[in-house]
């Protein structure tokens, strides 16, 4: 069974029946926004950051209060929300000596937005239900400008009555949330995302390369094919800078990475056949050499043009 996010709300009943405590674990460049869409929205927001001067910073920006370890800011909330690096990181921050699961009490529900393996989300669901408090992991997309802009589209996996609980707090960040099945579920619909981004980016950068070496006008290229079956997000958004060599928008192409590296391991033991994406991994290695690591994930036309 799932639900979607499809209830109409008003801003009043939307504050009324959805303000709770909840704590924020990690305050990166996704984290820090999404933290401060939740407090905006009227929730009683703790936040935990590994440095801790930049949770100081968060609460001097907007208010609630900061903790010294994940476990600490676990204690009394409602819902605790995760956006961490990686598999480590996550374990470290949930199941580590001073992780959030040490603090969470039973009906507590742990919602999990890092890029993660299917492996973990499963690994905490299961911790999660032993504890007596639920678990959905919840990977988003739309990046930084997502984030900063509270229209993220959310992915998750876990339990339905569980994900319903969570759902008007995710929305507070988000413009659309949708349950996709068990845990684990979630995480594997953003490899999806992350398979189908590589593809386009290879395909718009191969594309505005050719035009160049054609003597087009790019721009116009841009223009006129963006209106057909060729436009994209990826085109709209990024088509226009990528001809100009600018690549600081965002999702780092060692994130990306990061990524293709957990969906291609998945795919190694679900039997998926990605040479697409394979070689696309192999292509962002390229752009790490020249030294674009930071750079974001549009740069793939970078190693076309070097």
């Amino acid at each position: 069974m799932t639900r979607t996010a499809s209830v109409p709300r008003t801003e009043g009943n939307f504050r009324e029946r959805t303000m709770a405590k909840v704590a924020f674990l990690g305050l990166g460049v996704m984290g820090y926004p999404m933290a401060r869409h939740l407090q905006a929205k009227g929730h009683e927001v703790t936040v935990y950051n590994r440095t801790h001067a930049k949770a100081e910073r968060w609460v001097s920006e907007n208010g609630g209060r900061t903790a010294r370890t994940p476990r600490e800011a676990a204690q009394g909330q409602e819902i605790v929300f995760a956006c961490v690096g990686n598999d480590d990181d996550l374990r470290q921050v949930t199941l580590g000596p001073d992780g959030a699961f040490h603090g969470m009490g039973a009906g507590s529900i742990f919602v999990d937005h890092t890029t993660a393996s299917a492996e973990v989300a499963r690994e905490l669901y299961a911790a999660a239900r032993e504890k007596g408090f639920g678990c959905i992991d919840a990977p988003v997309s739309g990046g930084q400008a997502g984030a900063e802009n509270g229209v993220l589209t959310v992915m998750c996996g876990g339990d339905a009555d569980v994900y319903a609980k969570a759902e008007p707090a995710i929305m507070s960040f988000a413009r659309a949330s949708r349950l996709m099945g068990p845990a684990g579920a979630g995480q594997l619909t953003k490899m999806i995302n992350q398979i189908c981004i590589a593809g386009i980016v290879q395909g718009l950068s191969e594309g505005i390369h050719f035009g160049k070496k054609a003597g087009l006008d790019i721009e116009a290229v841009l223009d006129v094919i963006s209106k057909g079956a060729a436009g994209s997000w990826q085109m709209e958004n990024r088509g226009k800078t990528m001809n100009q060599g600018k690549f600081d928008f965002g999702f780092a192409v060692d994130w990306m990475r990061k990524d293709l590296s957990i969906v291609l391991g998945e795919a190694r033991k679900n039997g998926a056949s990605l040479p697409v994406t394979a070689l696309v991994d192999q292509f962002y290695a390229d752009v790490q050499k020249m030294g674009g690591n930071r750079w974001d994930t549009s740069s793939l036309i970078a190693r076309l043009e070097k």
